[in-house]
């Protein structure tokens, strides 16, 4: 599927925003979003949780506009608008039938150009986020990882939740969120992508007029790299009936040309059912319902973390297991037959998440905010093809060092110890 299979189009706007298209003929709608280049680790310690709030706050009603019409004009349409704000990134995302592009884009435009921050929506919005960051403490498997990432990346912006905390959410005012407003949503820090059924010239025309009274803006300053740390923390909290645990290393930034090889040897680890982890830990042993890895890139840096839960007198048995995987990967190549398996799993993955029109907008984006080109499925495919057993092992070797293992357990953990010395791979 070349380039111009994937009917992709790209123009840059006179203010300097980036409009990427990609038109699907045989769908009936169209999925757009715009991407701010900011998110939750270019924020100040002090305003932690405001690129979250302001994404809750622009909701809340504009200048022409009042939350309740934005929502009774988007369900006349049948539409979805939706928005969710990231480490790096805020994106604000619309699916309409093609028909409704022009209503669900002037909606979209009113919303990210012209908020108004009423005070009494700001206390009520307060309200709904200290809720919503419960919600957070009351799920132990968000709150494993939460605590897991604020350790790993401690006193880094990286490491901060994306809610905030409490406190700093409890004191944003009406002139910071102006100010944040101001200072990230610009052209120069944005991207406009949209999928489905549409013409690039004609849609690139809408944009622009609805779009027009955005400025350049100054680009955000670059952000430093954070130090990753293996701690082990050990959170209790009684009321959990199992222990939930997380381990993690560093592994390679979004852009690494060695990112082929770290998504095999996730897959392998604990990227599905026929994943070592799941195969050894649940189905031989019993031992677990969930066990799994996963891979978080980010743009100068990553982690690969396993999670799992299990009752508090296992707790350490499976952290043993996981050690043990961990090792067989740097001993011992894999096989054949496993490495096709994991190859045929990632390209399955990755055609599938291409079936929609709302992945294939994100997707443009993603690949616009951090390669600034855009990869062919055939070109993906011919790297994952090209890593090879060697490939995968020396990345096992690379990342699975005891030195940098961090692990987070949270739970009844009476009786439960660990210490470095027994992260031994």
């Amino acid at each position: 599927m070349t380039m111009t299979e994937r009917n992709l189009r790209r123009t840059v706007l006179p203010n300097g925003l980036i409009v990427l298209t990609e038109r699907m003929d045989h769908l009936r709608s169209v999925a757009m979003g715009v991407w701010t280049k900011s998110g939750s680790r270019c924020e100040p310690a002090e305003t932690n949780g405001i690129s979250h709030f302001v994404e809750h706050m622009l909701f809340k009603g504009t200048k022409s506009r009042s939350a309740q019409l934005i929502a009774r004009e988007m369900d006349a349409i049948g539409g979805n608008l939706d928005a969710f704000t990231g480490k790096e990134t805020i994106c604000f995302n619309v699916k309409s039938l093609s028909d409704h592009v022009p209503i669900a884009l002037d909606i979209l435009a009113d919303l990210m150009l012209n908020p108004v921050f009423a005070p009494p929506d700001i206390e009520r919005e307060r309200g709904v986020i200290l809720e919503e960051i419960k919600i957070d403490e009351d799920n132990p498997d968000v709150l494993v990882q939460e605590l897991f990432t604020q350790s790993f990346w401690k006193g880094h912006p990286l490491g901060w939740p994306i809610l905030g905390t409490t406190e700093t959410v409890g004191r944003l005012a009406q002139e910071q969120l102006f100010d944040y407003h101001g200072g990230r949503f610009h052209a120069g820090n944005m991207v406009f992508s949209a999928a489905g059924l549409l013409d690039h010239d004609k849609f690139v025309e809408a944009v622009a007029e609805k779009f027009s009274p955005l400025s350049l803006g100054e680009p955000l300053t670059e952000l430093s790299a954070p130090e990753p740390s293996a701690r082990i923390v050990m959170r209790i909290k009684k009321s959990l009936e199992q222990v939930q645990i997380c381990m993690g290393v560093p592994a390679p930034p979004i852009t690494d040309e060695s990112r082929y090889a770290a998504l095999l040897l996730n897959t392998v680890l604990g990227g599905g059912m026929s994943s070592r982890l799941f195969q050894t830990i649940r189905e031989e042993r019993g031992m677990v319902y969930s066990i799994y890895s996963d891979l978080s890139p980010y743009r100068d840096t990553g982690t690969l973390c396993v999670y799992a839960g299990t009752s508090a007198n296992k707790a350490l048995e499976v952290v043993n297991l996981v050690l043990a995987e961990f090792r067989k990967l740097k001993e011992t190549p894999l096989g054949e037959e496993e490495l096709k398996r994991a190859k045929d799993q990632l390209k399955g993955n990755l055609l599938l998440g291409l079936e929609s029109s709302s992945s294939r907008m994100a997707n443009l984006a993603r690949q616009e905010m951090y390669f600034h080109k855009f990869f062919s499925v055939d070109e993906l495919i011919t790297r994952i093809d090209e890593v090879d057993a060697a490939k995968v092992q020396a990345m096992a070797q690379r990342l699975f060092d005891p030195e940098r293992i961090a692990v987070t357990l949270l739970g009844r953990l009476s009786g439960v110890k660990l210490t470095h010395g027994q992260l031994v791979c």
